[in-house]
């Protein structure tokens, strides 16, 4: 799906990146100034300033950064910038971009372990699981390198130790996808407490990937 480019002033990317940070910030997936997220605009993308919660966050914060290196805007940006744009270097279908701590997905991440297809809903992601990547130091161009590895083919991975990234070809997409993830997560460590969840098999997951395709009213299916 390809988006058309926005201008890099344009007020309707901004508003839109604003609502996501606040609806993270009220669904519990981010506290403070925990985490960041970013859309593709132009030749490069706008993402959160470093640092700032989402309720201290005006439009004209968010910093825009070219791919050339350039940047425009008059704080610094997200000190995890890097994998935002490895990512779309990567991926020129991906136009959003969501980070987050959000607690089960978390959870998981710090125990370094994958979410397997314990749930058909983790085929929201594009795969049969949801890979860990392993663990870097944050706002490095090696956590960038181990994101992009572990987000082939996906559309969400865990980060080690650290908590978990969404994409999608818009920012509804991503953020759904996100929200999705955390549910499942907290699904499969409730699972994982009372004993061990059957998985679902690479076929049967395949059939749940086709369904998707065309289920729904979006980018996004699956939902009941």
């Amino acid at each position: 799906m390809k988006v058309p480019p926005i201008s890099i002033d344009g007020a309707a990317p901004r508003e839109d990146m604003l609502a996501a940070l606040v609806e993270l910030d009220a669904r519990g997936l981010n506290r403070g100034s925990s985490g960041n997220l970013s859309c593709r605009v132009g030749e490069g993308m706008l993402i959160t300033p470093t640092g700032m919660g989402a309720g201290g966050i005006e439009p004209d914060d968010l910093v825009w950064l070219g791919f050339d290196g350039a940047r425009r805007g008059r704080l610094a940006p997200s000190s995890e910038w890097h994998f935002h744009a490895a990512l779309y270097r990567a991926r020129p279908e991906l136009h959003a971009v969501v980070h987050t701590h959000a607690t089960y997905c978390t959870a998981l991440a710090c125990l370094r372990r994958d979410l397997p297809a314990f749930h058909y809903m983790v085929a929201v992601a594009g795969g049969d699981s949801v890979r860990c990547a392993p663990y870097r130091l944050f706002g490095t161009e090696a956590l960038s390198e181990v994101v992009v590895e572990a987000m082939q083919d996906r559309k969400a991975c865990l980060l080690a130790t650290h908590g978990a990234v969404s994409a999608g070809a818009t920012l509804r997409e991503a953020m759904k996808v996100m929200i999705e993830l955390e549910a499942l997560c907290r699904s499969y460590l409730a699972a994982l407490a009372v004993g061990t969840p059957a998985i679902l098999s690479a076929q049967e997951m395949a059939e749940v990937i086709e369904k998707f395709r065309t289920y729904g009213q979006g980018p996004v299916a699956g939902d009941d």
